[in-house]
């Protein structure tokens, strides 16, 4: 099963606190500028790469000159003070290989809400489109979640946040680096029987009751990994939890080394993609010959001069039938913008959106990567 991640061609890394940094404090330069030059060449290569950085806290204590433990308060201020460091260093070690490099801040929150979550998503896929790398951190200056306690389960938030955007963004593959190379049997710093579990065909309950292994310095651990792991896993991600601080990680990882807990999902359609196919409908856009032959035969997005009505009422990232003119159902999308706009845009170029609206969102009512046409994409 490991022969599949050498396909992987959209990637999620997800880097622990004890990766980037010594201790949590400096910045592990040499640890991190290895990894920068693999996930570069992967860039460089054609492949999608998505970040999600911990150590924005840890750089900040050290410039506030802070020790022992910190209130929340003090860890908002690190987190804001550390966050600039953070991502200067990343941008300079991506820009020597001629790599640009994007900063998103974002919390769990903007995941959940459908109109940021459409919005973040439609960044993230044009950046990655211009060929720079997005690099994400949870918005801890204004949102601290490093230990959220549901249900009995501790989430570490970069953990749970790079999972959420996996997922958003169809990827195919989440490499979750920690300071332990992967799930043990047993804790293998106490009992040296310790084994390895190369892989896991689920995320289920007894995975997380033996949940063993890193750090207790981090925010997360192994459980908030497995936990992590579970919502990639149901939405189609393969998820591989594995030692940052092996050398050459990266392409080991990607040629089926064993390494790290392997977990393959069994489902690659994106659950996003399910819920587009399956969710219920709250509108509908009945749209003319031109902009089918445009989906159909160039794979376009649905621009404003293809549509002939709008049925319903809903808002941005509301959920849309496509119909030809005679009602037959084409496929579905998540709506760009609201049916009131929508209703005021359709037959109309996308030249004229700010004439017509007073602002400009997008160009297209749904773009192509929030469509599923029910002939094209089964």
């Amino acid at each position: 099963m490991r022969q599949r991640l050498s396909d992987a061609h959209r990637i999620v890394v997800k880097l622990g606190t004890h990766v980037v940094t010594h201790h949590g404090r400096a910045f592990a330069l040499g640890r991190v500028f290895a990894l920068v030059e693999s996930l570069a060449a992967l860039r460089r290569a054609g492949k999608d790469v998505i970040v999600v950085s911990s150590g924005a806290v840890g750089l900040g204590r050290k410039a506030l000159g802070l020790e022992g433990p910190l209130s929340l308060g003090l860890r908002q201020a690190c987190a804001a003070a550390g966050q600039g460091r953070l991502i200067s260093l990343y941008s300079q070690a991506f820009g020597q290989l001629d790599v640009e490099v994007a900063q998103v801040l974002l919390t769990q929150d903007d995941l959940a809400d459908p109109d940021r979550a459409l919005c973040l998503r439609t960044t993230l896929l044009r950046l990655l489109e211009l060929g720079a790398i997005p690099i994400l951190n949870e918005n801890d200056s204004v949102s601290v979640r490093e230990i959220i306690e549901q249900s009995n389960a501790v989430f570490g938030d970069n953990d749970g946040l790079s999972a959420r955007v996996a997922a958003a963004l169809d990827a195919d593959l989440l490499m979750l680096l920690t300071d332990v190379d992967g799930l043990y049997t047993s804790n293998p710093r106490s009992d040296p029987t310790a084994r390895r579990i190369p892989s896991l065909e689920a995320v289920d309950d007894e995975a997380l009751a033996r949940a063993v292994g890193g750090s207790d310095s981090g925010t997360g651990g192994m459980r908030s990994k497995l936990e992590a792991a579970r919502v990639a896993f149901d939405a189609g991600v393969d998820v591989l939890i594995v030692d940052g601080h092996t050398e050459h990680l990266i392409e080991r990882a990607l040629r089926g080394d064993d390494i790290g807990t392997f977990i393959a999902s069994a489902e690659r359609r994106s659950k996003r993609r399910r819920h587009i196919a399956l969710a219920p409908c709250v509108g509908a856009m009945v749209i003319n010959a031109g902009a089918i032959a445009a989906l159909s035969g160039a794979k376009a997005s649905l621009l404003p001069i293809g549509v002939v009505e709008v049925h319903g009422n809903f808002t941005t990232g509301g959920l849309v039938e496509l119909r030809d003119e005679s009602g037959l159902v084409l496929g579905r999308g998540l709506a760009n913008y609201g049916s009131n706009a929508c209703r005021q845009l359709a037959g109309h170029h996308s030249r004229e959106i700010d004439r017509i609206l007073g602002w400009r969102g997008y160009d297209a009512l749904i773009t192509r990567d929030n469509l599923v046409l029910q002939e094209l994409d089964p």
